[in-house]
C-alpha cells in the first residue's frame, strides 16, 4: 500500500485511537480525583457516552469496509454466482439505506438543537456538538459499505 494512500484507507482506526486515548485520559484522571481528593468530574461522563457512539459508527465503517461484519451466509455461498453478485448490491443498498434514513433524522436532531440552543447537561456545550458525528460518520458509513461491496465483487470477478 502507498504511504498517500494509506490515511483515506484507514481514516477509521486512526480516529478510534484518539478517541480511546483522550476516553483513556478523561477515565483516569477522573479515578484518580475520585479517589485521590475525594471528588469526582461527574462532568467528564457525557464525553465518554458520547465518544462510544462515535466509536460505534466508526466501528461499523471498518466492518463494512472490512467486510467483517457478522453475517448469516449460509445460504447465500450455495447460490450460482451471479445470483451471489445480486445479493450483494442488494443488501449493500439495503445497509447504506438504513444509514441514508440515519443521515437525514440525525440532521433534523441536530438543526432542532441548533434552533432551540439545547446545551449539554454536564460541561455546558451546545448539544449538536455531539450529535453532529452520526450524520459524518454515516456519511462515512456509506461510503464504506459501496468500498466493501465493490472489493468483494471484485473478488468474484477472480473467482
Amino acid at each position: 500500500m502507498k504511504k498517500s494512500s494509506w490515511f483515506p484507507s484507514r481514516f477509521e482506526e486512526v480516529l478510534c485511537a484518539i478517541l480511546f486515548a483522550v476516553m483513556a485520559v478523561i477515565t483516569f484522571v477522573n479515578i484518580i480525583s475520585r479517589y485521590l481528593l475525594k471528588y469526582s468530574f461527574a462532568f467528564t461522563e457525557e464525553l465518554v457516552v458520547s465518544f462510544f457512539v462515535w466509536l460505534t459508527l466508526l466501528g461499523t465503517s471498518i466492518a463494512f469496509r472490512e467486510q467483517s461484519h457478522l453475517g448469516f451466509s449460509f445460504l447465500v455461498d450455495r447460490l450460482p454466482p451471479k445470483i451471489q453478485r445480486v445479493l450483494l448490491w442488494v443488501s449493500a443498498g439495503l445497509g447504506a439505506a438504513l444509514f441514508l434514513f440515519l443521515i437525514y433524522f440525525a440532521i433534523g436532531q441536530v438543526g432542532e438543537e441548533v434552533s432551540l440552543g439545547i446545551t449539554s447537561s454536564g460541561i455546558g456545550v451546545p448539544q449538536w456538538w455531539y450529535t453532529i458525528g452520526v450524520p459524518v460518520f454515516s456519511v462515512l458509513i456509506v461510503l464504506r459499505v459501496f468500498q466493501g461491496a465493490s472489493r468483494v465483487s471484485r473478488k468474484m470477478d477472480k473467482g
